[in-house]
């Protein structure tokens, strides 16, 4: 089994460079208030007292913690059980973790997940989100790519010849 170092590592940089984004965001934006960026991007403080764009939010700050606690430690056992060899797996889980424990501080901390980035068109706008939630989508991206990639190996045929 490959060293599990480099995951630890990108789980704590995930964490710290969310926490630290997220207090220049407290500290220097105004709450509610657009910043535009470019004409499709802005910056937006806001609080999601929910997990993704507000789901179970009636759950209450204790049960969202639980659950964000069994989500990190599912992945964690899904890391866990991934193959040395699957590195890109294994960045994803750890993006992930990163991610779902950048929010859940802020949710033990605050009672809710600090968001301020803001997709939006004249007439759309995507919910908001923070970096954490970034680190989650990109984790899983790169996991099912990763189980894509996989999957291709094994559909290949083989050669009669070996």
């Amino acid at each position: 089994m490959k060293s599990w170092s480099p995951y630890v590592v990108l789980v704590v940089v995930a964490i710290a460079l969310d926490q630290w984004i997220k207090q220049l965001v407290e500290n220097g934006l105004a709450f509610q208030e657009k910043v535009d960026l470019l004409p499709f991007l802005a910056l937006f403080r806001t609080y999601n007292t929910g997990i993704a764009f507000s789901m179970f939010s009636s759950f209450g700050d204790i049960g969202l913690v639980v659950i964000a606690v069994l989500v990190v430690a599912f992945v964690l056992y899904l890391a866990t059980r991934t193959p040395a060899g699957h590195v890109v797996a294994r960045i994803g889980f750890a993006l992930i973790i990163g991610g779902a424990l950048g929010n859940l501080i802020d949710r033990a901390v605050y009672g809710h997940v600090i968001d301020y980035i803001l997709f939006h068109t004249p007439v759309w706008s995507f919910a908001v989100f923070n970096l954490a939630d970034a680190f989650i989508s990109i984790g899983a991206a790169l996991v099912v790519f990763d189980e894509l990639i996989g999957w291709r190996r094994e559909a290949r045929p083989q050669d009669p010849g070996n």
